[in-house]
């Protein structure tokens, strides 16, 4: 068994987008509910890393058994990690984490399902679908492709972590959610450019191949701008605290994103700097959400 290969396919430095995700919506509960149970929120976390090892240990199978991590070019941010094709007598290994991460995942929310009964099942059965289906079916449907991702981090993630730490739906979360949700479907929407044609080749339809580049960077650049204006509107309606203003500080980042998108189109992939600040401005905008919230 081939470790390295493994722990490359898991994608670990990118779970800190996992972490992020689980600490806003656990600041949200924390600001509604001053004690917390830090147990629940610990199979929380652990849940939500299983369920994003799993996506990403799927997605590197499945992308190489159809071909694709053959000719991809990689790069740090796209493309996959490039452990199988490097190291193809681990494939077997990284599809058993695939499905134990899964099955660990479902045994999490079988958990919470027994906490809180049907009220949860909504949250489950739409991540099971987003594990199961993301590679082989929905990157085949442009739109679903473009908010999948949102949806899982963005949404999954932050009400699914509320709602198991207070046993109930808050409608500010979902709107705080809305945050997330546009940024993780830019970092996808971008990271998607390199591969446009080796993605092409195998089948795949996103939204950057069904639509083109141009109406792409239109896409980036609205989900950015209205992230720019709904976080002030939130603070003025009372939905966020005066100190979320500070979540606006990494926002530049994504028009140097939307820059380097415009300019180099699907040759971005030779200026990571524009991915790696799309990168940034994902993880740290919500980040310091939750820290405004908590604070």
């Amino acid at each position: 068994m081939n470790i390295t290969a493994i722990t490359q396919s898991m994608r670990l430095p990118f779970l800190i987008l996992t972490f992020v995700c689980v600490f806003l919506g656990s600041c949200i509960a924390k600001l509604n509910q001053q004690d917390i149970n830090p147990l629940f929120l610990v199979f929380a976390l652990v849940g939500a890393l299983f369920a994003h090892i799993s996506v990403n240990t799927l997605n590197e199978y499945f992308d190489f058994k159809s071909g694709l991590d053959l000719i991809t070019k990689k790069t740090p941010f796209s493309g996959g990690s490039g452990a199988l094709p490097r190291h193809p007598e681990a494939t077997h290994a990284v599809f058993i984490i695939g499905i134990v991460s899964l099955a660990l995942t479902v045994l999490i929310g079988c958990f919470f399902l027994w906490q809180y009964g049907i009220r949860f099942l909504p949250i489950c059965i739409t991540g099971l679908v987003l594990i199961v289906a993301y590679t082989q079916w929905i990157n085949r449907w442009p739109l679903t492709c473009l908010i999948a991702p949102g949806l899982g981090f963005g949404i999954l993630m932050v009400v699914g972590t509320q709602f198991v730490l207070e046993g109930e739906y808050l409608p500010r979360t979902f709107f705080i959610a809305v945050i997330p949700f546009l940024l993780v479907n830019n970092l996808l929407l971008l990271n998607q450019y390199p591969d446009i044609q080796a993605d092409a080749k195998v089948g795949r339809n996103h939204f950057p191949i069904a639509y083109g580049i141009n109406r792409s960077n239109f896409i980036y650049a609205f989900f950015t701008l209205a992230t720019i204006f709904i976080i002030p509107f939130y603070i003025f309606i009372g939905y966020l605290p005066t100190l979320s203003w500070i979540a606006l500080i990494p926002m530049p980042l994504a028009i140097f994103s939307l820059y380097g998108a415009v300019t180099h189109k699907e040759a971005i992939g030779s200026f990571p700097q524009y991915l790696g600040a799309n990168v940034a401005v994902t993880v740290l905008t919500p980040l310091l959400l939750g820290i405004s919230i908590l604070f």
